[in-house]
């Protein structure tokens, strides 16, 4: 069923092409006739407009470039020498030919019809009907096997030589065809290039044929059988130096499979992995004459495949075997694929895509090799051979930079996998610690010093290529500067938690110290390397970002936790005062890092010193030179940045300037009230009103700053700390902490008490500020502070009234008596007359405002509540002192609405 449906789909193609071409053959025989007429004649041919040139010519037979096998014309035949152009555009005999240049004096390809999109008739005849062709002639080869198998005609002997001799029929028809001038006709076909088609066909019958020899008959053994499967698919791979691509990705793949189809009672490692490194080396120098990177990509990938596949499925690993086929993959990309011509120069840029294969690859075996005992026991130097061999290679070869990334993955992977389990959190499986699915082996000494070896070798060669590339590769040397920094230092980090004193270790943090100065002086030397030089570009920033880092590991591994958030905090001065010398834009990025770091250290841990070490003496404990000194450092970084680069790092650090100085101020004021205990219980009132007396204080603060020495971060910065006083004024002060409705204690002194402090104080702080930023912030900012600061002397009026009546506890389930419901009337309209005045001389809108709604609510509460609570007197006098004070108040606007029209 399937052969029937094959041939009439051929059928139908083959008199589609026959009853559609002949029209056209007719048409070209018409024009040519025509043209050696007026040759002949010796009149100039007339141009056609371009229109009907692309009707008439062929729409889709655009010639491609022009090959280098074609005889030039002979000079004493007209028509030859009209037809030169077309000839001199028609493909060569072989699909690779459209890529190259035209030989010397050839005329230029028509570019005409080149735009031009092939119909479904060129389709039908020059690609689909070869592509069905081909595989029709493969799988007729097979089904003639089969019919004879099944009706018996001939013996296996016989039918396995039938099918290689039509398989070798068939690769010599291809090579015939190919040596008799067979061309492309049309452009956009290559792919339909009918000798490789037909080669391709050959080759899978003969894999068929020696594959039925061995697998089903057994007329042939193993060794046999895998030596002609190998050499078929090798010579597959070597015509394809004639046929294409295409054939060669077919003679890769019956190359690669070819292992999998014989099988052995006694499996020979090093045949297995000899065989792959010929078909390897054969591919790459096939694929480098050609510059077929699909081809290279794929072979690489196989011979990788099949090293992980023997390392995890086959028993007793040949250790030598593993290396040896890593060590070829290597050779094969370093001196075959990336190997160059006579003359030709290193590129500068540019980055080999192939070489992800190997390096995924061989830095996954070497992985393996590193921590697995199974591959070798008690000794990791294989692996560490292999990372070093990446290093090597893409260090030989710059278009290999994704070696360089795996041998720095395999590093940092196997070195994180030796941190014991109370350092990083790690499942056991199996008995073995795993670390992400990785089984780490026991760490050791040994492990100590390929480390150092191994920081070695990414130092040296990281540094030296990043200098190398640095004025021509920026990528480049970055990529190096980065793992140069980044490798060396995950180890250190590693060693120290696995074989290091975690509270003080002062070899280590030698070490470290030495790494800081190495990266530095690294980075000077990759700067003056760069053009023009000492430009601070990539490459130079990690340098020198890897040594703040180490930096940072020297302070934890030789100080204590408290001199380590000290000097951590005052190190940020040091790349701020650099600047004066270089401008590179990291330095000021670095001293942004040391912000973040100590902000991580003190989130991890207030006390700067643990709450068992820090003394209760108020202010002169750990936490002032803890939170102060990194405070002061900030600002000097500020300061120094603002002189010279004066960038965004600038504003980073005054915002960490300021942060740290409103924390220096708050914790000490939390130890203090607390009674020397830094904990998460909840503030008190006189707590949150120290807090937000600092929050006023700081909006203050910023604002004269930035008067002075005008910031984004300052003004911006201010605006946050009066919004952030406000809420915590709205929030704790009036609603969560209100004495009112907590009966906490207000104190005895009569005046300076909880009241004071909580409501008169941060009153006059909002008012002052609202008065100061008046004409410097928004006009939104200074209304908000100016009404809270009326609110908040409200506030305080009404519960020192309240206080009056009932004493230090002032809740409000204590009720209310008729004088003091009385007071509070008389109170409020006193104060909305105070407000009202304050207003006016002060010229602010929005005090009269909360003039008008504070005796707006006296009214309503003489109306609604005093009129049903009070008695006697008490009620005539509310009312009357009402009426006078709304009198009043009227004839006072009255005044004001007189002077203002006499003004006019």
């Amino acid at each position: 069923m399937f052969e029937s449906l094959i041939g009439l789909v051929a059928i139908i193609a083959l008199f589609v092409i026959i009853s559609r071409q002949q029209s056209r053959i007719g048409l070209i025989e018409r024009e040519l006739g025509a043209l050696r007429s007026l040759v002949l004649s010796g009149a100039p041919p007339q141009a056609k407009p371009a229109e009907q040139t692309a009707n008439d010519s062929m729409p889709a037979d655009a010639p491609i470039a022009a090959a280098t096998d074609i005889a030039p014309p002979s000079a004493g035949e007209a028509e030859e020498e009209l037809s030169t152009e077309v000839e001199a555009g028609e493909a060569a005999s072989g699909p690779w030919a459209a890529g190259e240049a035209a030989p010397a004096g050839s005329a230029p390809a028509q570019p005409a019809a080149a735009t031009q999109k092939p119909d479904i008739e060129t389709a039908l005849g020059t690609r689909w009907a070869v592509w069905v062709g081909g595989i029709a002639l493969a799988l007729g080869g097979l089904f003639l096997i089969r019919y004879t198998i099944e009706a018996g005609i001939f013996g296996p002997g016989v039918r396995l030589s039938m099918a290689a001799m039509l398989g070798l029929v068939l690769v010599a028809v291809g090579e015939f065809i190919r040596r008799t001038g067979f061309r492309v006709p049309v452009q956009g076909v290559a792919g339909a290039y009918i000798p490789a088609i037909l080669t391709a066909a050959g080759a899978f019958i003969l894999f068929g044929t020696v594959y039925a020899a061995h697998g089903v008959y057994g007329f042939i053994g193993p060794a046999l059988a895998f030596t002609l499967l190998g050499a078929i698919g090798v010579a597959t791979i070597a015509a394809a130096l004639v046929h294409g691509q295409a054939l060669a990705g077919v003679g890769l793949l019956g190359a690669v499979v070819t292992p999998m189809l014989v099988a052995s009672q006694a499996p020979n490692p090093w045949a297995l992995f000899g065989y792959l490194a010929i078909v390897l080396a054969a591919t790459g120098v096939i694929a480098r004459l050609r510059d077929w990177t699909l081809l290279m990509a794929a072979a690489f990938v196989g011979t990788g495949l099949w090293t992980i596949l023997y390392m995890t499925d086959v028993p007793g690993i040949n250790l030598p075997v593993i290396l040896f086929i890593n060590a070829v993959t290597l050779a094969v990309l370093a001196f075959v694929w990336l190997g160059r011509r006579g003359g030709e120069a290193e590129p500068a840029r540019g980055f080999d895509w192939p070489s992800i294969a190997p390096g995924f690859f061989v830095g996954l075996s070497a992985m393996a090799l590193f921590v697995d005992p199974a591959y070798a026991p008690g000794d990791a130097l294989p692996g560490a051979a292999l990372i070093a061999a990446l290093v090597g290679v893409a260090l030989y070869r710059p278009l290999a930079l994704a070696l360089l990334h795996a041998a720095g993955l395999a590093t940092v992977l196997v070195y994180l996998g030796i941190i014991p389990p109370t350092s990083v959190a790690s499942d056991f499986s199996g008995g073995a610690l795993d670390v992400d699915g990785l089984p780490a082996a026991v760490a050791d000494t040994l492990m100590l010093r390929i480390g150092i070896f191994l920081g070695l070798v990414f130092i040296a060669a990281g540094f030296w290529a990043a200098r190398k590339f640095a004025a021509s590769a920026h990528i480049r040397a970055a990529s190096w500067a980065a793992w140069g920094v980044v490798a060396p230092l995950v180890i250190l980090l590693a060693l120290w938690l696995t074989f290091g004193n975690l509270d003080r270790d002062f070899v280590y943090a030698a070490g470290a110290a030495l790494l800081v100065g190495v990266f530095a002086a690294g980075g000077e030397w990759i700067a003056r390397g760069e053009q023009p030089p000492l430009q601070g570009a990539a490459a130079v920033s990690f340098a020198l970002g890897g040594a703040a880092v180490a930096a940072l590991l020297m302070l934890y591994m030789a100080f204590g936790s408290g001199w380590t958030t000290i000097l951590l905090g005052a190190a940020a001065i040091v790349p701020a005062l650099a600047t004066r010398w270089r401008a590179y834009p990291v330095l000021g990025w670095i001293s942004v890092g040391a912000v973040i770091a100590v902000l991580g250290r003190i989130a991890f841990d207030p006390t700067i010193v643990g709450a068992e070490l820090l003394s209760t003496t108020p202010v002169f404990n750990w936490l002032l030179p803890g939170y102060g000194v990194p405070a002061l450092a900030f600002g000097f970084a500020a300061w120094q940045l603002a002189r010279t680069t004066n960038g965004r790092p600038r504003l980073a650090m005054e915002a960490g300037a300021a942060l740290f100085a409103v924390l220096t101020v708050a914790i000490l004021v939390r130890h203090a009230m607390h009674g020397g205990v830094i904990d998460t219980g909840a503030a008190t009132l006189a707590e949150q009103a120290i807090y937000t007396l600092i929050a006023i204080g700081a909006g203050a603060i910023l604002v004269a700053i930035d008067m002075r020495s005008p910031s984004l971060v300052l003004r911006y910065g201010s605006l946050a700390a009066g919004v952030v006083s406000v809420a915590f004024i709205v929030i704790q002060h009036f609603g969560a902490l209100n004495p009112l409705f907590t009966d906490e204690s207000t104190g005895r002194i009569p005046v300076f008490n909880l009241l004071f402090l909580a409501y008169l104080l941060p009153a006059a702080a909002a008012g002052g500020l609202a008065l100061y930023s008046r004409d410097k912030r928004p006009k939104w900012y200074a209304a908000m502070l100016a009404l809270m600061a009326a609110l908040l002397a409200f506030v305080y009026a009404t519960l020192s009234v309240r206080r009056l009546f009932k004493g230090e506890f002032i809740g409000l389930w204590s009720g209310l008596g008729q004088l003091e419901t009385y007071t509070y009337s008389a109170l409020w309209l006193i104060i909305g007359v105070a407000l009202l005045t304050a207003g006016v001389w002060l010229k602010s809108q929005v005090l009269r405002v909360a003039s008008a709604a504070l005796i707006s609510v006296a009214v309503l509460k003489v109306f609604l509540f005093d009129m049903s609570e009070l008695e006697g007197v008490l009620r005539a006098l509310s009312f009357i002192g009402l009426g006078a004070v709304l009198i009043g108040i009227g004839l006072f606007y009255q005044r004001l609405l007189t002077r203002a029209a006499k003004s006019k």
